[in-house]
């Protein structure tokens, strides 16, 4: 047995020598350590492209950006894509309410680029930097991303725009195509048969609560009665399921050519639609809200009620909201204070619920159709009070002195002040 005063020695002289070692390995350790990078608030051209995103603010209009059936519009955003795409980046868009919200989001860093031409004095006043020179005016980045508008600058050239036009016109141009071959939008009258696909329409009648004869009606409105349609912006099968939409539903993708999944899918879409709106209490007219719902979406069909409650008409009767729904296509009331989603192509969605429901009608459906609605004048409402009518708010503190002014009138404002 070890002597008390040895074995207690030992043990002293191997937790010094195990002591040291520790010391040793922690020290060389740390030269293969991966030390944290510290966020210095800059973020250039580097940063983004290992992000593999840029981020851009612009607004919404018909020459800026929009949504059509899922796929991003827009000339704006087409040159904004023609750039990231020679950067090897994807683009992910925020849509930004006016100008000054632009400015803002650029400078606190919750976008990369303003893809929006504003004048070069209204970016300069606002510490951030004039890229990507256009003909109507300037892009602009962040003063401490000089990489990026380098990037920018050395991306423009002159006839770029009436390239990205011509681009943009012909794929506007191809997105309202659907590849198809019609069939006869009647099989026998005399008989009562539509098309080979009644059976999946009167399938679909106990999921949407529909008359089949309107979902018949629907469907050949979407693909003239071919189960292989498929349109430009990704919709495909009988009743032109978007992939997300398919997707939610339940169709999977081998299926969503397959008549009886697609018939069924569309049919739980018309199902959820006609939940979410359940405020309107009247079955007639809440089929004309999910039909225009499901063509041009429910965010956008929300705002042409705002609109019209707002306007004094009643925002639960379609041939009130119809002419909202077509004006969301001029920019007075697509940029209203309302309006949450901005510009949609309104007249699309109008003349669709239109159409089916006279082809509805002609199979034998009843349906009353009032005449065709036409786009409000701008400012003008019965019901709604005047600016000059309203009293000025009182100031909290909230309140700011600072003006949100227009594209318009910030160019007239840079042009006066260069006079």
């Amino acid at each position: 047995m070890p002597h008390p005063i040895l074995l207690l020695m030992f043990l002293l002289v191997f937790s010094s020598c195990r002591s040291k070692q520790e010391e040793k390995s922690s020290s060389m350790s740390g030269i293969f350590e991966k030390k944290e990078v510290q966020d210095t608030g800059h973020y250039d051209l580097p940063q983004i492209m290992g992000s593999g995103e840029l981020i851009i603010a612009t607004l919404s209009g018909p020459e800026s950006y929009y949504d059509y059936h899922g796929m991003p519009m827009g000339f704006q955003y087409a040159l904004a894509e023609n750039f990231a795409a020679s950067q090897g980046l994807a683009v992910r868009v925020e849509v930004a309410k006016d100008t000054l919200a632009l400015l803002k989001m650029l400078s606190d860093g919750s976008a990369d680029i303003i893809a929006y031409p504003l004048s070069r004095p209204t970016i300069a006043e606002s510490g951030l930097k004039p890229s990507g020179y256009h003909k109507s005016g300037c892009w602009a980045v962040r003063g401490d991303a000089p990489q990026l508008a380098e990037a920018l600058n050395a991306w423009y050239h002159d006839g770029l725009e009436d390239e990205i036009r011509q681009s943009e016109s012909r794929r506007i141009s191809k997105s309202r195509q659907v590849t198809r071959h019609a069939r006869a939008a009647y099989l026998s009258r005399d008989r009562g048969v539509i098309s080979i696909y009644d059976k999946l329409f009167k399938d679909a009648q106990s999921i949407t609560g529909w008359d089949w004869r309107l979902i018949a009606a629907q469907c050949y409105q979407e693909s003239a009665f071919d189960p292989n349609a498929r349109s430009y912006v990704g919709a495909q099968g009988l009743m032109q399921l978007m992939p997300a939409t398919a997707r939610e539903m339940g169709v999977k993708q081998e299926e969503v050519f397959m008549p009886e999944p697609n018939v069924a899918g569309a049919a739980r879409y018309i199902a959820l639609l006609t939940r979410q709106f359940s405020d309107i209490h009247s079955p007639d007219e809440r089929i004309k809200f999910v039909l225009a719902s499901y063509n041009g979406g429910s965010f956008h069909i929300r705002d042409a009620m705002a609109l019209t409650r707002k306007h004094g008409g009643d925002p639960h009767v379609w041939s009130d909201v119809a002419p909202y729904v077509l004006a969301l296509q001029q920019k007075a009331f697509y940029t209203d204070p309302v309006v949450k989603h901005g510009y949609m192509i309104g007249s699309e969605t109008v003349g669709y619920v239109q159409n089916i429901l006279e082809r509805w009608r002609d199979y034998g459906g009843r349906v009353a159709i009032t005449h065709a609605p036409v786009v409000p004048p701008a400012h003008s409402s019965s019901n709604a009070t005047t600016a000059s009518q309203r009293k000025p708010a009182p100031n909290n503190r909230f309140t700011t002195n600072v003006k949100v002014l227009s594209p318009e009138a910030l160019r007239q404002q840079a042009s006066e002040s260069q006079e």
